[in-house]
């Protein structure tokens, strides 16, 4: 599966959970993940997307430890098991 389906996936599934799926661009800092999920009560998920079997790049995975050292939970997903795994967690 292409990594733009699993794209539209994950944001029709958090839509339905009444949440955001809103793509993420940080003008001047590379490697910030792909979708800033915004969740009722105010929980926040960083999401970087993948084609199957593909991994982060060294500069995702420094950006993805950024956040979490802030505290923000990020999530990899590079299948549509993945979506449905993070949606059971959010549930």
């Amino acid at each position: 599966m292409e990594e733009s389906r699993i794209e539209k996936r994950l944001k029709k599934q958090i839509e339905l959970l009444g949440g955001k799926a809103l793509k993420f661009v940080s003008p001047g800092m590379s490697g910030v993940p792909d979708r800033i999920v915004l969740l009722p009560q105010g929980k926040i998920i960083f999401v970087e997307l993948k084609a199957p079997g593909k991994k982060l790049r060294a500069l995702q995975e420094y950006r993805a430890k950024e956040l979490r050292n802030l505290g923000f939970r990020v999530e990899c997903i590079d299948s549509t098991e993945g979506i449905n795994k993070l949606v059971e967690k959010i549930r």
